[in-house]
Parts: structure tokens; C-alpha cells; sequence
């Protein structure tokens, strides 16, 4: 038989299990978008991207010359921007993003060993930031 001390006790309960819920819950700044963390600080097209393309992609037989678009330190900003690479419109829909995700073909750059896992949010984050030589 249910009594009314057994529906208030098992109301009693929920509303604790609600409160842990809510309790439990914190404020994450890092925004999961298609499997790729926003990134919310400036992006540094010399400090942050160049580097990762020096790296990973300005390599002998790549993009140091023999591969468009030519990603060494003195070409790569303006073999992007100016090579149609880069859509800061519709940051997502640009070339160097859908190379670099595999959306276009093999993910880029080639080879799990060459392909740091930060180099996606921060080429994203600095084409929506306006593909910007700083």
C-alpha cells in the first residue's frame, strides 16, 4: 500500500537527486563544435600557425615549394590568403580547413606522427578571427 509518507519520501529523494545534478554542474569555456575545441584566445598567425606549418607541412616533397600552396615562413601567409585557401566568410567551408580535417581528401598533414591534434581549433579559430598576418 502507498501511504503519503512513502510518496514524500520518494519526492524527497528526487529533489536531492536534482540538487546533486545541478550542483555537480560547471561552467566549461572550451566549446566542442564538430568535434573541435573553440578556441578563445587570439590566434597568432607567426606565433601560433607557422610554427605547426614550419613543422608539419614545410617539409622536403610538401609545402616547402614542390606543393601548393607553399607554406614555408617567407611565402605561407600570402600563398593562403591570396591562393583562395582561406574563407574567413565561412571559416569552416575554407580550403586549408577542409585539408587539414580530411573533409577534402586525406587529412593533412599526411601521417598520424605529423599531425598535431592542436593544429585544427587553431587554424578555425584564426580564419573566424580574420586570417590575420600578426
Amino acid at each position: 500500500m502507498i501511504t503519503s509518507k512513502k510518496i514524500i519520501g520518494v519526492g524527497l529523494i528526487l529533489v536531492a537527486v536534482f540538487v546533486l545534478v545541478i550542483a555537480s554542474c560547471t561552467k566549461n569555456n572550451t566549446v566542442v563544435i564538430d568535434n573541435t575545441p573553440a578556441i578563445t584566445r587570439t590566434v597568432s598567425f607567426a606565433k601560433d600557425i607557422q610554427p605547426i606549418l614550419t613543422k608539419s607541412c614545410a617539409v622536403s616533397g610538401c609545402h616547402s615549394g614542390s606543393v601548393a600552396p607553399n607554406l614555408s615562413e617567407a611565402t605561407s601567409f600570402n600563398a593562403l590568403s591570396s591562393g583562395n585557401f582561406i574563407n574567413t566568410a565561412s571559416p569552416k567551408s575554407s580550403d586549408v580547413y577542409l585539408w587539414l580535417t580530411g573533409k577534402k581528401a586525406v587529412a593533412m598533414p599526411a601521417g598520424a606522427a605529423n599531425n598535431p591534434s592542436n593544429i585544427n581549433p587553431l587554424m578555425l579559430a584564426w580564419i573566424t578571427q580574420g586570417a590575420k598576418n600578426n
